[in-house]
This record gives structure tokens, C-alpha cells and sequence, in this order.
């Protein structure tokens, strides 16, 4: 059992005297809080805080980080305030450890949300405080280490947490160590016999891997004393979560996973490791496609090192990584190293510092833009991605994306205005959907509109938090204003029959009715009223102070005008796809706003019998000028080329496909049943008629409901 006294004698070696006798009188500060409270293994609780000081003293953390340490569990677990630790001790060090307390007085409505909120407020703590994160790995990676003593379920819960949101953090800060010892604590709590075969069949595959091993390590080693190079090289062994991945990704078995053989060759400096190799490439046969060279452009998390894979002479596949002794460090205790090295020794400016500044800086951004705590996290697990692309601006500017990630990603990485404003994207000089996985190495231009958009539809393909986040943003906003200005479209039209307008509406009558409904503003009512929340002619009663026999005539009962520029609170039933020229009815559905319906609708027809109020009459605008989706339905002899041909005329007449369906209706004759886009009922009745001169076709229709 670790004591305090122990770990004074660690802290001699980095700390002053001052300095631990504060860590000490926090040590002294929580065992008095903590008396009297166990932990499940049987332990005084006090052991918990102590091995969470003894974990960040392996990392040489500052003496504030360590009394945080200390004092992680005082305002969770006993009466103890933020304020009253300030007092006693220092601001900083309250700020930490309220960073790592649970969020205990709010009630939430289920155990993931108050997981993700409790998961929110500490990524905003790390923010402003890159130690808070630390501390709060140390404290998770001491509940790991003891997690048998949990029940099954819980154990599970934990784990899985672990491993889907600390381990990726533990990497993005490139800790390596810590984060391998998450994912094989994590695997073995989740499942314990696939963890207990693999690791007895690596043991067994040690002994007779050991020859081999050493023979290799033999021939690197010639290798690089005929080249005259001093370094150190190293075995490096599989982990058991990584094994288990490979196995379950690529479907391997483990022979295969434990026939690659991996070794760490650890040089002087930089040049020596492009030295080394040149080496090695002499020596051992390459494998083409297989280097990478994460020194130049280091990895997300700052990691730095090449990567190469060769074959021995024997045929036997080598996985080779270069570093420089630094990078070694970097590699194993990424954010941490800058404290183990002392931060002025390692420099703050190291890629594993820059980085993680960088990623916190995009974490901020995401929660201004997330609507809650679910959709922060949820944005934040995108992010925490294991794998990059590394694609460069037009400048030759190089930025890192997840794998899978499209333009609108890269515009996003670029700028919150570039993506909100692109239109097109050009990849290697080609023109390129938005909707392309991009590939490292490619260079990507991003053509922008000034009244461009985000479009909806991106939400279905973007990877990255932070696009991801700007587009619902975006999109929330939006459809905010659509709304307002809807309502106040209905509210004035529903005005109209009491001869008013909104401007000439009693102050005080408008404060009255805002108050009594709840309303902090006149916008959030007029939003209700567009998202066919509430109803204008009932609210324009209120507001005129009237009753029905006062209203002047039926000006309220004009229809509507629409002119398809209104955003996201009009839309258009898919069930009968009306276009401009049909004769439109529409219907106020709650949350949607006003969804336009053909007068000849079956469904609009229903709910013109259920709910009269909730329908609305309605006349297409002058100008309309947008592209409408419609069905058809094409009777055809199924010759070869005849859908080419149908395909070549809707082109030709300015329209497109969107979906398109085949079915056999008899031996000769196929019905073709297709959505397409056109301006107006004039556009489709030319396109009908064209299509009717085709040869083969036999019969075509628009589709009803």
C-alpha cells in the first residue's frame, strides 16, 4: 500500500521542499474529509487520491496538479465547497478539482445525459486548464486498475466509457502508455475470456517468435554498423486490445497479426533518422505503399516518427519505426512529457503541445455551437478520430482530417465562412462533389458563393465535429428566422380582418399576451406561429381585443402567397409534389411550419375534415424561380436503350432524375415510375408531351397521392 510518505520521498527528486509540504497538508486536508468513507475494495478511501498523485508523480506533474489530486474526490463526496478550498489552499487548485467533481445538484433525466453533461463541463475545464484532463486520466486509470471489485454491470459501463471516450483522449494527446493500458484494463473488464485466449496464445507464439526476434534484431544491427549509425533498437510487442482489433477488422487470425514482427530503432537527431532509413532500405526490401513519414507532417496528436515495413531475407515481414529520443518521449507520454521534461527543457511550442492547444481551441468552438451537452459529446467522439488524411490547401497549407472526410470537412477546417459558403470544391484541379472522400496528399480548392448556404443534406456525409456542429448551427438559426418571418406573415394576414396591422397593436395588449404565454419576446411567439405552434387567427383575437362579430370582412381569409424563397418553414408534400400553376391548400403542422398540398390531396382532403383551422389558403407567387420535384409514371416497351433514351430527353428538356424505379408489368412492357425536377406545370407539360412522341413509349402520367 502506497503512503504518503513514500511518495515524498519521489517528490524530492523535482520538487521543493515548499512545494511538497503543500502537497502533504492537501494530503492531510482529504484523509480528514474522507474519514470514515471505504472504497469497495475494502481500502480507506484515502488510498484513491493518494495512488491518483502517485500515477501524475510517474508524469513529474506540478505540485498544484498533485494537491488536486489530492482533494479530486472533497467536493463530490463530502460537504466540503469550491469556495472553502480556494480559501485554504488556492484558486488554481479549487478551479482543478472542480474541473474533475460531477456536476451533483442538477437533476437530469437519464444516466447518459448527465454522463454527457458531467463529460461537457470537464472538457471546458480542460480548456482553460490542460491539467484538469490530466488529473482526471490519472483518477480514471486508478479506477481501472481496480475495477474487479465492481459489480458486472457497472464494471462494464465503466469500461466501455473508457474506452470510447478517455483512451481516445489519452491519444489525442498522444500518451500512449496511458492510453494502451486503458484499451487492455478496458478489454479485459468487457470481455474477460477473449482477453484471457488471446493473451495464454501470445505467451505461447513468445517462444518460439524469441529466435526469430533476436535474429533480426541481429541483422538491424549489422545494418547499421556498417553505416557506422549508433542507436538503440527495440522490440516492440502487439497489445492485447490492438490484437483483437486487427483480428476483428481485417477478419486475420492471430498467427497472421503475430507473424508481422515490429521493431523501434531510437537515434541522436533528426537527419539521422532519414540516415537510418536509407539504411534499412538497402538492406531489407522495401514494401511499396508502405512508408509513411510522420517526422515532416506529424501526426494530429503530434506524434512524430517514420514508418516502414520491409521483408527480411527470410520473406519475413518487418515493421520498422525512426525516432529521435525525443520524439521516443513524446511518443510514450505526449502532453505529459512537457511537464516530465520540465516545460522549458521540451519547449512548449513541441507538436504534442501545439496540437492538443489546437484541438481544445475546436472543442470551445463545438460547444458555443452545440445545443446541448448529448450533441457536444456526440461531436466530440467524431472528433476524437484514430486515423488522418492530410490533404493541402491550394497555399500548400497541410491540413489533418479523419479518414472518410469530404470538402465540406476540409472547407469547415479551413474556415466556419468558407464552409457555410461553399458551393463546389476542386480536387487535384478536378471538379469534385462535396460528398468525395478525400485521400491524403490530394490538393483541394473550395469554390465559395456569397449567399451560399449550408445544405442539410451535408449532415448525411461530413466527418468532423466541427462541420458537423457549424452545419446544425447554421441550420438551427436559420429555420429560427424562417419562422419568425413566416409568422409575422400569418399574424399580419390573420390582423387583416380586424382592419389592423402589428404596428398599430396596443403595447401593452402585446406585453400581456407575451407574459401570459411564457414569452420572452415578441420573435418567440411569431416563431411559435410559423412553426404551426400556435394558430394565427386565435392569437390575432387575442391581440386585437375582439371578438368574432367585430371583424370587418374576410381579409384574413386571402390566400397566402408563396413565393419558394421562404427557407425551411414551407415545404412540399411528397405525396402529391405540387408545382407552381396547381391549385395549392396549405396545412400548419406542428414544429414544420406550412406544408404545401395539391387542393386534390387525399391526405390534405382527411385533414380538412379532422382540423379546418390548421389548413390555409394559399397562391403560387409571380416569381418563382426554383426547381420542384414531381412523379411520373412512363408505360414503356422494354427495347434495349430505351431508358438511355428517356434519360437523354429529360436532360435535354433541363430536368433531372432524382430517383427512378423499374418494374415488369407484363412479358413486353415495363412501368417506369421516376421523381423529377421541373420549374412549373408548364415545364411538365412539355416534357410529358415530348416524351409522349418517344417510339416506344405506350402510356405516361403524372402521379396523385
Amino acid at each position: 500500500m502506497p503512503t504518503v510518505n513514500n511518495l515524498v520521498k519521489r517528490l524530492k527528486s523535482y520538487l521543493s521542499d515548499d512545494q511538497i509540504a503543500q502537497v502533504v497538508r492537501a494530503y492531510e486536508f482529504a484523509e480528514r474529509a474522507h474519514e470514515g468513507q471505504y472504497r469497495r475494495t475494502g481500502d480507506p478511501y484515502i488510498t484513491h487520491p493518494l495512488a491518483v498523485a502517485n500515477i501524475l508523480t510517474d508524469m513529474h506533474m506540478d505540485h498544484q496538479s498533485l494537491m488536486a489530486a489530492m482533494l479530486h474526490d472533497v467536493i463530490e463526496d463530502t460537504g466540503v465547497t469550491k469556495e472553502q478550498l480556494a480559501e485554504l489552499f488556492s484558486p488554481d487548485v479549487a478551479e482543478l478539482v472542480d474541473g474533475v467533481s460531477k456536476i451533483a445538484q442538477i437533476k437530469f433525466e437519464s444516466k447518459a445525459e448527465q454522463q454527457a453533461e458531467n463529460l461537457r463541463k470537464m472538457m471546458l475545464a480542460m480548456t482553460r486548464d490542460i491539467r484538469v484532463i490530466l488529473v482526471k486520466l490519472a483518477d480514471r486509470l486508478h479506477n481501472m486498475r481496480t475495477l474487479h471489485s465492481m459489480p458486472s454491470e457497472k464494471r462494464k459501463r465503466i469500461a466501455t466509457e473508457t474506452l470510447e471516450i478517455y483512451a481516445p483522449i489519452a491519444n489525442r494527446l498522444g500518451m500512449y502508455n496511458m492510453r494502451v493500458e486503458y484499451e487492455d484494463l478496458g478489454f479485459n473488464a468487457i470481455y474477460p475470456m477473449r482477453a484471457n485466449l488471446i493473451s495464454k496464445a501470445v505467451k505461447a507464439a513468445r517462444g518460439h517468435r524469441k529466435e526469430i526476434l533476436s535474429t533480426l534484431k541481429a541483422s538491424i544491427e549489422h545494418c547499421l554498423e556498417e553505416e557506422g549509425i549508433p542507436a538503440r533498437i527495440l522490440g516492440r510487442e502487439k497489445h492485447l486490445y490492438s490484437i483483437y482489433m486487427k483480428m476483428k477488422e481485417q477478419h486475420k487470425p492471430l498467427n497472421e497479426i503475430m507473424d508481422v514482427y515490429g521493431f523501434r530503432i531510437i537515434v541522436d537527431k533528426v537527419d539521422t533518422c532519414y540516415r537510418v532509413l536509407g539504411a534499412v532500405h538497402n538492406y531489407f526490401t522495401p514494401i511499396p505503399g508502405r512508408f509513411k513519414d510522420y517526422i515532416a507532417i506529424p501526426k494530429a496528436n503530434g506524434y512524430q516518427s517514420l514508418h516502414t515495413t520491409l521483408k527480411a531475407r527470410s520473406g519475413i515481414p518487418l515493421e520498422i519505426q525512426i525516432r529521435t529520443e525525443e520524439m521516443e518521449a513524446m511518443a510514450n507520454n505526449g502532453i505529459a512529457a512537457h511537464w516530465l521534461y520540465k516545460a522549458e527543457e521540451a519547449g512548449s511550442n513541441t507538436p504534442t503541445h501545439t496540437r492538443a492547444q489546437a484541438w481544445m481551441g475546436r472543442l470551445l468552438e463545438m460547444q458555443q455551437k452545440a445545443g446541448n451537452s448529448m450533441e457536444f459529446i456526440e461531436n466530440v467522439k467524431v472528433d476524437l478520430f484514430p486515423d488522418e488524411a492530410y490533404v493541402f490547401t491550394p497555399k500548400g497549407e497541410i491540413k489533418e482530417l479523419p479518414v472518410g472526410a469530404t470538402p465540406v470537412d476540409f472547407a469547415y477546417a479551413v474556415h466556419t465562412k468558407v464552409g457555410n459558403t461553399c458551393v463546389a470544391a476542386r480536387i487535384d484541379g478536378k471538379l469534385a462533389a462535396l460528398s468525395t472522400p478525400l485521400e491524403s496528399g490530394q490538393t483541394v480548392r473550395i469554390i465559395t458563393a456569397p449567399n451560399a448556404t449550408p445544405n442539410p443534406s451535408w449532415l448525411n456525409f461530413v466527418v468532423t465535429g466541427k462541420a458537423r456542429s457549424n452545419i446544425r448551427h447554421f441550420l438551427k438559426h436559420q429555420r429560427r428566422d424562417d419562422s419568425i418571418h413566416l409568422g409575422e406573415r400569418l399574424l399580419e394576414k390573420a390582423l387583416a380582418g380586424y382592419g389592423i396591422t402589428m404596428n398599430e397593436l396596443p403595447i401593452e395588449r402585446v406585453v400581456a399576451e407575451l407574459a401570459a404565454n411564457g414569452y420572452a419576446s415578441l420573435d418567440d411567439l411569431l416563431e411559435d406561429i410559423g412553426l404551426g405552434n400556435r394558430l394565427a387567427p386565435l392569437v390575432a383575437r387575442k391581440l386585437a381585443g375582439g371578438r368574432e362579430e367585430e371583424r370587418q370582412d374576410a381579409d384574413d381569409r386571402k390566400p397566402l402567397a408563396i413565393r419558394g424563397t421562404e427557407g425551411l418553414m414551407v415545404s412540399y408534400a411528397k405525396c402529391c409534389h405540387p408545382l407552381p400553376g396547381d391549385a395549392v391548400v396549405g396545412h400548419l403542422s406542428a414544429g414544420r411550419g406550412i406544408v404545401v398540398h395539391r387542393d386534390t390531396c387525399n391526405n390534405l382532403l382527411s385533414e380538412m375534415r379532422s382540423n379546418p383551422e390548421k389548413c390555409i389558403a394559399l397562391y403560387w407567387d409571380r416569381d418563382v424561380e426554383q426547381e420542384f420535384s414531381v412523379a411520373i409514371r412512363v408505360e414503356l416497351v422494354n427495347k434495349k436503350g430505351v431508358l438511355a433514351t428517356l434519360a437523354t430527353t429529360f436532360s435535354e428538356l433541363g430536368s433531372n432524375i432524382d430517383t427512378i424505379t423499374m418494374a415488369e408489368k407484363d412479358a413486353t412492357v415495363t412501368v417506369i415510375n421516376a421523381t423529377v425536377t421541373v420549374r412549373d406545370r408548364i415545364h411538365l407539360a412539355r416534357l410529358i408531351k415530348r416524351l409522349r412522341k418517344l417510339e416506344n413509349v405506350i402510356r405516361i402520367s403524372r402521379l396523385n397521392a
